[in-house]
């Protein structure tokens, strides 16, 4: 069960305090921050053992004629953890080079006996969207999937925002609307196994209570840099303790990075 609830809690699905129809999305910038080929790839640590990877792989493909990008998002056991209770999540997203909103989504998930597959489509005229397993709903404005939430954060302009910021994000996923609010915090020197690494930090306003005993208890580290990379998730768990996701390869990213210099 310990492996199921990482895998779960690494794609941030936590709900915020904030209604959906109170979020508001920030504008991004045109995309120079990463480009079909990049693949990044983590390991998941809880305490002092290895329990699964990610990774995070990024392709250019069509929908409906247009040109879009097609990301991919696996987390998997691995070891002992992937015997006790084998884990396997995927999740897919076709989403616009421009806006970087998604038309489709994939998800595709295996946790011990348990699976589910379902395939979701985007109408951005009248915002809905089309769920093979549950049918049509309607949606904010604007919203975003689980993949593309990754790609869009790395696009927003972070030198418009001031520490102590909160930038609020609307996602579909398993058929709801998940609503986030994400607190700006600044820069941070970061020490990682490719060295001193200059990254923002931002953390993503989780409730207290039976996961998490502080509303700041899940953090996110990207590259101060050209490309944005998510270098390091940390987490802190009531049941678990300390979970990490650490950034351990990267490949065909756009820029030269501050993990180079």
């Amino acid at each position: 069960m310990r492996a199921r609830l990482v895998i779960a809690l690494l794609f941030f699905l936590m709900r915020s305090g904030v209604k959906a129809q109170e979020l508001y999305i920030p504008s991004i910038k045109p995309n120079t921050v990463f480009k079909a080929g990049e693949k990044l790839s983590y390991q998941i640590k809880c305490g002092f053992i290895v329990g699964g990877t990610t990774t995070l792989s990024l392709e250019e493909t069509e929908y409906k004629n247009k040109p879009v990008f097609h990301a991919t998002a696996i987390g998997e056991t691995t070891g002992l953890a992937e015997q006790l209770y084998g884990v396997k999540d995927i999740y897919e997203s076709w989403f616009d080079k421009e806006t970087n909103l998604p038309y489709k989504q994939i998800r595709n998930i295996k946790e011990g006996s348990y699976t589910k597959y379902n395939v979701v489509t985007y109408n951005r005229e009248n915002n809905t969207v089309y769920s093979m397993l549950s049918g049509m709903h309607e949606v904010p404005e604007k919203i975003l999937d689980l993949a593309s939430t990754f790609y869009y954060l790395r696009r927003i302009d972070y030198s418009r925002v001031k520490d102590g910021d909160v930038i609020f994000v609307n996602m579909y996923f398993a058929d709801e609307i998940f609503p986030f609010h994400l607190r700006y915090m600044g820069k941070e020197t970061l020490k990682t196994k490719f060295g001193k690494i200059n990254c923002l930090k931002i953390c993503p306003v989780v409730e207290p209570g039976r996961m998490f005993k502080s509303k700041d208890d899940l953090t996110i580290w990207f590259t101060d840099d050209g490309n944005f990379l998510p270098v390091l998730v940390r987490m802190d768990i009531r049941i678990v303790g300390s979970v990490i996701l650490k950034l351990v390869k990267y490949e065909n990213i756009m820029n030269q990075s501050v993990i180079e210099l």
